[in-house]
């Protein structure tokens, strides 16, 4: 077993790890939790949510070629519904 070649697997699987990241990022176009966008934003300069839209769970799949395909599961709320939150 080469030790040098175990570290730059583990390497290369958190960067393909980051690339799904930014990937399921640019994949919303609203700000929610850590993705904020500049577009998405109320007039305060607060997130704006769109729970219309993105109210879902995503797993990624991976698919041949080095293809990855979203996999959504849509979010119920039955007691707390989903609102608008001030970070100010």
């Amino acid at each position: 077993m080469n030790p040098e070649l175990d570290k730059a697997n583990r390497v290369a699987d958190f960067i393909e790890l980051g690339e799904l990241m930014c990937l399921d990022a640019l994949n919303r176009n609203e700000s929610c939790g850590g993705h904020f966008r500049e577009e998405s934003q109320t007039e305060e300069g607060e997130a704006l949510r769109n729970d219309e839209q993105y109210s879902y769970v995503a797993a990624w799949k991976y698919q041949a070629d080095s293809e990855w395909e979203v996999v959504k599961e849509p979010l119920t709320f039955e007691i707390v519904k989903p609102s608008q939150r001030s970070y100010k």
